[in-house]
């Protein structure tokens, strides 16, 4: 279908599937370290999702509720891989990933989320934000600056940042100002996911990340920001490592 979503594949393709939902302005070109270190045991899927990346731009009939779109995206992404995957997703991609695994958990052997984002309450996000991610954006479009003070401020690999300052200019603006985390509540969401679940998140989040939910478990890791498995790759793959070798084949 001409309105499919891009997928780009790593790794063996005869290994066990993963699946990959990138975060908000990003692209599924933006895993290079999580390639390197899981591409020798992984089919790995990294999805650009709707408006971000190769993939399709919204429709002005789709910007009333993006966040139905994207995760119908996502749906027909682990739909055609015709088995359970391991779905992995970082910040607005582990929203979705999330989404995905309560409404198909048949899809999903298990799941990592990377500091998801969270719909706390059902209002839209203010105009300052707009404000910042127009500015942010416009800014990557001749991106030495940024590139130049992510090198300086943080701990990422060469490769990470070039990935990271490389999918900017590919952004929907349009998904940008009609975005959409979708009508569920962040504490109904992790309360009603049935498979096994790890969410990762930074030690002190002070933004309500808990659940009685069994299937869940939370891991905080301390020193680390919004992008933790850049921020600190070892004890990112330190704690999901040894998770998706507990997954049921």
């Amino acid at each position: 279908m001409a309105d499919d979503v891009v997928v780009h594949e790593y790794g063996d393709p005869g290994a066990p599937p993963m699946v990959l939902l990138h975060g908000l302005t990003e692209a599924g070109t933006t895993w290079p370290d999580a390639v390197e270190h899981w591409g020798a045991h992984w089919r790995m899927l990294a999805v650009d999702l709707r408006g971000h990346g190769d993939s399709p731009r919204f429709a002005d009939d789709e910007l009333a509720d993006t966040a139905a779109v994207v995760l119908a995206d996502v749906l027909r992404v682990l739909d055609d891989v015709r088995r359970p995957v391991a779905l992995v997703g970082h910040s607005y991609g582990a929203l979705f990933a999330l989404r995905a695994a309560i409404a198909r958990p048949d899809l999903v052997r298990g799941l990592v989320l990377e500091d998801p984002a969270r719909p706390i309450d059902l209002r839209p996000p203010p105009p300052e934000f707009f404000e910042h991610q127009d500015r942010f954006l416009d800014a990557m479009l001749t991106p030495e600056t940024e590139i130049r003070r992510t090198r300086a401020e943080t701990t990422w690999s060469e490769a990470e940042i070039q990935a990271w300052a490389a999918c900017k200019p590919r952004v929907d603006r349009r998904l940008i100002h009609h975005l959409g985390l979708g009508p569920d509540r962040w504490r109904d969401l992790i309360g009603n996911v049935t498979v096994p679940t790890l969410l990762v998140v930074p030690r002190g989040d002070g933004s309500g990340v808990r659940t009685a939910n069994p299937a869940v478990t939370i891991t905080r890791i301390r020193g680390v920001g919004h992008c933790i498995r850049r921020d600190d790759p070892a004890a990112y793959f330190g704690v999901v490592d040894p998770f998706l070798a507990s997954l049921d084949p």
